[in-house]
């Protein structure tokens, strides 16, 4: 983040952290997951709606944010739905990220080496930002940084979608902050 984002963001200037936000078109992607395998988003989204959340592994939101995703992922995820990680790491720290943190969906590598590709499609400056993309290519939910309510809107959203009772995300014996920026 430059010196004026930051600035801007202190003096409370509402500026986006990135153009994609709900309604506009996801741009598409094709990456390679740490099973070897291609994940190309116009693929994905023939099969249903797919949860992409960009992180870095360094990031102690991130590290905070994936083990709600991977209950989202467990309860709402497969038949018809995908859950991606989509890191800015290598694939080691990808795979030592996923095994520390609890993360079974597919990881996927947006690596520095090949200059972000996808990151840089969707213009973050910031992580985790996760998004929720239906069939179309709409984002439908858009969020940055740790944020409760747009998790258990993700939520929601994928149990409606598979006509099942939408369970609840956060434990009341868990200390959840409303949001936390990334």
């Amino acid at each position: 983040m430059t010196i004026l984002q930051r600035t801007l963001r202190w003096l409370g200037a509402n500026k986006e952290m990135t153009h994609i936000v709900a309604g506009n078109m996801a741009p598409g992607f094709s990456l390679k997951g740490l099973d070897g395998k291609g994940y190309s988003l116009q693929t994905l989204t023939k099969q249903g709606p797919v949860v992409a959340a960009f992180f870095k592994v360094s990031c102690p939101v991130c590290q905070f944010t994936f083990p709600f995703l991977e209950r989202i992922y467990k309860r709402y995820g497969g038949d018809g739905v995908t859950f991606l990680g989509i890191s800015q790491d290598d694939a080691r720290a990808t795979k030592d990220f996923a095994k520390e943190f609890g993360v079974t969906f597919p990881m996927l590598l947006d690596e520095k080496h090949n200059g972000y590709p996808a990151s840089n499609a969707y213009g973050l400056t910031n992580v985790p930002t996760i998004f929720l993309i239906e069939t179309d290519g709409s984002v439908k939910i858009s969020c940055m940084g740790f944020d409760k309510k747009n998790l258990e809107s993700i939520a929601a959203a994928l149990a409606e979608r598979k006509k099942i009772a939408a369970t609840v995300l956060f434990r009341p014996d868990e200390s959840v902050p409303a949001h936390k920026p990334g």
